[in-house]
């Protein structure tokens, strides 16, 4: 058997994906989470409590080769003050495992770390968060950062964009338009839909972090992306006829907002190396 992993927060709506794209690959795979509903049966499951700050919970863990940290509360309510609150917590989190002698971290980022951006986010883009959901994650990554540093430890901080797929477990704008249109309705409310975004798959994007976190020599921020900006209402009209929906989008509906980019996706240089090294 390969690494074993421990990935937190393995129930949620991309964690059950990663899950399975880990075993997929013959890695030893622990998940834990407060509910483990849907998750593969082939994965040893744990119940415990992350932040507890108990000095041996990374033995409680099983000592796991990779940590793959992706518990979030309200991660889809970016103006939750359960980010602020929680955060002081994570970073405990992160520097007791890394004291404790875990070698390799991987965290689940945002692309909401960067705030209001044009073009590609690379790597080393400015960071301006405007949510309380960015300014967060931006501050955990940067003292995520730091402990590796201390510890000499590698840190994985992979860096999500714009997810589609599984809907009924998600908050997207493709999970209000498959309810909508479950309930019978006709039209959905739209903005003019000329934004560009970077969209992935949700299981495209947990094929991507499973071969992240199955090496060590790419590290540091990564992009899981495609690189491939298309706009919003292309890619959700796509979503209709994929699904066979019956409903139209009422374009206008909704104003565009002022701090959404024109155009704004992910630098892929670094997880298409990933990608590209795993083939061989």
């Amino acid at each position: 058997m390969g690494k074993t992993i421990l990935v937190t927060g393995a129930g949620g709506y991309i964690g059950r994906h990663v899950v399975r794209a880990l075993l997929d690959r013959g890695l030893g795979v622990t998940a834990l989470d407060l509910r483990l509903d849907g998750v593969d049966e082939r994965a040893q499951r744990l119940q415990l409590d992350l932040f507890s700050g108990d000095a041996d919970l990374f033995d409680q863990m099983g000592r796991p080769d990779v940590v793959l940290h992706m518990a979030w509360r309200d991660g889809f309510k970016h103006s939750s003050s359960a980010h602020i609150d929680d955060l002081a917590k994570h970073y405990h989190l992160i520097e007791n495992l890394y004291a404790a002698g875990l070698k390799q971290l991987a965290v689940m980022g945002t692309m909401h770390e960067v705030g209001y951006w044009e073009g590609a986010i690379q790597e080393d883009t400015p960071c301006s968060p405007a949510s309380l959901y960015g300014i967060a994650k931006n501050a955990l990554r940067e003292t995520s950062t730091l402990a590796a540093q201390q510890h000499d430890a590698v840190l994985q901080w992979i860096r999500a964009y714009y997810i589609v797929g599984d809907d009924k477990f998600g908050s997207s704008i493709f999970s209000k338009l498959l309810a909508a249109a479950e309930e019978g309705k006709k039209t959905f409310p739209f903005t003019t839909g000329k934004n560009k975004y970077d969209f992935i798959s949700v299981d495209a994007l947990a094929a991507q972090i499973a071969a992240i976190v199955d090496q060590d020599a790419v590290t540091g921020v990564i992009n899981a992306c495609t690189g491939e900006p298309m706009s919003l209402s292309e890619r959700v009209e796509a979503y209709i006829r994929d699904n066979g929906l019956d409903i139209t989008l009422e374009y206008g509906a909704f104003p565009d907002r002022p701090y959404d980019s024109p155009g704004v996706w992910g630098d892929p240089t670094k997880v298409r190396s990933v990608l590209d090294a795993d083939a061989r």
